[in-house]
């Protein structure tokens, strides 16, 4: 697809419009230059009535489904390519229906129906649906914290102080998007790789499709978001024994070890699978939309950790006192194996009782939790020496080019055609959610434990990050996390208060999330040549609309279901688990509550793991200098330690059930299917990811609203999530758990 055809709607509008522009001025970039369109037409409607009503609808629909589902025992994470593709029908009717007579209001005049509906409206319906998916899916880490205070540590949080708490972490973020857009948005070599997908996607459905034999796009999408729709009343409640398939413990139904290896839900997972979409998809979303040499990497990770690493610190070398507890769980255990009750070492202010805690004993982890946060250590540090020995050279001429020389390409010339946003307009919402949350730390600051000393490192600490970072990003396609430092940093600083780690990690690290995330949609809109104010104004509003409705349907959900995130006090079957958020908690009480110096101090229980923030600067270098030494080797640099290192990052709450699933699936369409069926696969790739999302997410709103609301449940042997009830057992001598045997 040559990056010069003109969209379907896309008129020649003078020189900048329909002109093949010189070789000098197009992108740099080859993968831009052969994907994004080089033509405009000013002329077309943006802000249209139909894309504020799609896109508020759009937006609302994807923060209710991604905040409702985030709760459930198998979390889903609806994309925006939903809604890329949903609204084009709707936006198309609209055209063929609404009245073209123009209104007036106020001396402001518009039509509800200004022609046929557009790819810049479509664009802009999508950033609406951007902050849907930004706020309620992936970790949702705002409503995380929220959702701990309530659920876990059965805070009595004011609404308004929750979202304040919302609100001014999204803007905080877009504060930071604005200040640096002239040096991650505006230079063409800050490309930002996966924009490309959806740009693609919007050609594909804009440009007129050749006559053939099969289905179109949209005919697809409908087939198999009916049949996703329908298949998933079973996994969904009549047969949930289809999400954790673990034909091991039918074969030794009476052999712990068997079921400790087989186990899909509290297990190694060997030999299990799942059939639900919602569980491949739950922790690193679709596997259809990720590319096969990443997928490659994560199985390599994901095999050596789960199948190597773990068996041999459990049943080898017993590291840490691993039998004491079960191989595979996201709880906290005391000496002796039990549970953690984090209520008896809590004082009445959410701090840590030390002398209760020295008390009622040391905190323990399961092996896979344990070595699990060691291997995010060794993560942090390997993706900076990765980025700077494989990219380190590009970044750098790329950044100066891009900060101090930017070239103007054929995108920047076409985006001057447009009124650029006042950086002012940036500085009132950067310094407005600064203010608030100061004011926050002040009125509430018994909740939220975050001094204001703390909430202006907080900010520092995101104010100096999130231009390397954006660099990075923008050049690689990857994000470097600084989640673990930042927790380190403020658990050593404020220890025995797990809601100020929580916070501090919410404005010091993910504001840069959102930052980014921002940083990206503006590219979007750069690449398909949205007005600036239009971007402005859509992403604001989504902003708030999202905030409100995140937050609300949070709050609903932990009023109204019983015991919610309780997994002791829950029925066994409920879907209400949380597993995102336990984990979340957990992490509040590990570098919060008990803090890492009692943890990963010198002389603690988990020390050594420290190490691995060594070992995983170290692990790059070999690899760089082979790729030196043998440069005709071109497989060699495609070895990423960063990205082999993510086939075990999430676990937990991921099992290795749904990571397993998830590379056996991209890789049948990312491999197989991509190399011997790439024009299916180009076609219908995208549409069909986007099809199980929707057909998934619809019936299992309409369970819940039907038959789980009302308690509506059926109890047979196909509802039991997973018949392995040994394989949450400790193995060491002389530990006693109750229903499980006493070595």
């Amino acid at each position: 697809m040559a990056g010069t055809e003109p969209l379907e709607g896309q008129q020649s509008n003078g020189s900048s419009a329909g002109k093949e522009p010189e070789s000098s001025d197009r992108c740099p970039v080859e993968e831009v230059a052969l994907v994004v369109p080089e033509t405009d037409d000013p002329k077309l409607p943006v802000m249209t009535f139909r894309a504020w009503f799609l896109g508020t609808a759009a937006c609302l629909f994807l923060i209710f489904m991604n905040t409702f589902f985030t709760y459930r025992t198998q979390p889903l994470t609806i994309s925006a390519i939903l809604a890329q593709i949903v609204v084009l029908p709707l936006g198309r009717f609209m055209a063929a229906t609404l009245p073209e007579r123009r209104f007036s209001v106020m001396g402001y005049g518009f039509s509800l129906n200004p022609g046929p509906f557009n790819i810049k409206e479509h664009v802009i319906i999508t950033i609406f649906a951007n902050c849907g998916v930004s706020y309620g899916g992936g970790d949702a880490y705002s409503i995380g914290a929220i959702t701990v205070m309530k659920a876990y540590y059965k805070q009595t949080l004011n609404f308004f102080c929750g979202l304040l708490i919302v609100l001014t972490t999204q803007v905080l973020g877009y504060g930071w998007a604005g200040l640096l857009r002239k040096y991650l948005v505006e230079p063409a070599e800050m490309w930002w790789p996966s924009n490309l997908a959806q740009v693609s996607l919007f050609r594909a459905l804009h440009e007129k499709e050749p006559r053939s034999r099969g289905l179109t796009r949209m005919q697809f999408f409908l087939v198999f978001m009916v049949a996703s729709f329908a298949y998933y009343a079973l996994p969904g409640y009549l047969l949930p024994i289809l999400t954790f398939f673990s034909w091991v413990c039918w074969a030794w139904p009476n052999n712990l070890t068997a079921q400790q290896v087989g186990s899909g839900y509290h297990g190694l997972g060997v030999g299990a699978f799942t059939l639900d979409w919602a569980g491949i998809s739950a922790y690193h979303g679709s596997p259809l939309v990720t590319p096969w040499f990443s997928i490659l990497n994560i199985a390599a990770g994901f095999v050596m950790f789960i199948y190597i690493i773990i068996p041999l610190c459990y049943w080898k070398f017993n590291t840490y006192e691993a039998r004491r507890f079960p191989i595979f769980s996201s709880q906290l255990f005391t000496e002796d194996g039990h549970k953690y009750n984090t209520d008896k070492i809590l004082t009445p202010n959410y701090e840590l009782n030390v002398t209760a805690y020295n008390s009622y004993g040391k905190l323990y982890l399961s092996p896979l939790f344990a070595l699990s946060i060691g291997s995010g250590f060794a993560r942090i540090t390997a993706t900076m020496t990765h980025v700077l020995l494989f990219h380190g050279s590009d970044i750098w001429r790329q950044s100066k080019t891009a900060i101090y020389k930017a070239k103007m390409d054929i995108h920047a010339r076409l985006m001057k055609n447009y009124k650029e946003v006042p950086q002012w307009w940036f500085l009132v919402l950067l310094i407005g959610s600064i203010v608030l949350s100061l004011m926050m730390s002040f009125i509430w600051k018994d909740e939220v434990q975050l001094p204001w000393w703390a909430m202006l490192f907080a900010f520092a600490l995101a104010f100096i990050v999130t231009l390397p970072i954006g660099v990075i990003q923008a050049t690689t396609n990857q994000q470097p996390g600084y989640d673990v430092i930042a927790q380190f940093m403020i658990g050593y600083i404020l220890p025995g208060k797990p809601i100020a780690n929580l916070l501090f990690k919410i404005y010091g690290r993910i504001s840069t999330v959102h930052a980014l995330s921002f940083l990206s949609d503006l590219k979007l809109g750069h690449y398909m040549k949205i007005p600036p104010r239009c971007m402005y104004t859509a992403q604001l509003a989504g902003t708030l609309i999202a905030g409100i409705v995140n937050l609300a349907v949070a709050w609903w959900m932990l009023e109204s279901v019983d015991n919610i995130c309780d997994v002791q006090a829950l029925h066994p079957d409920s879907p209400w688990t949380c597993p995102k958020y336990r984990v979340t908690f957990d992490a509040s009480v590990i570098w919060g509550l008990v803090g890492p110096r009692r943890l990963f101090g010198p002389g603690a229980m988990y020390t050594n793991l420290v190490w691995l923030f060594l070992v995983g600067a170290l692990l790059p270098v070999p690899i760089w200098v082979l790729s030196k030494l043998f440069p005709e080797k071109k497989w060699i640099p495609l070895i990423n330690v960063p990205v082999i290192s993510y086939g075990f990052a999430g676990m937990p709450p991921a099992t290795p059930t749904n990571i397993a699933s998830w590379l056996i699936t991209g890789t049948i369409f990312n491999f197989f299917v991509f190399r011997y069926r790439k024009r299916w696969w180009q076609r219908y790739n995208y549409v069909l990811s986007a099809a199980l999302d929707a057909g998934t997410a619809f019936m299992g709103v309409l369970l819940y609203f039907a038959l789980q609301m009302g308690h509506r449940d059926i109890k047979w042997w196909g509802t039991q999530l997973d018949h392995c009830p040994l394989a949450s057992c400790p193995t060491a001598p002389g530990i006693v758990v109750p229903g499980c045997p006493v070595f």
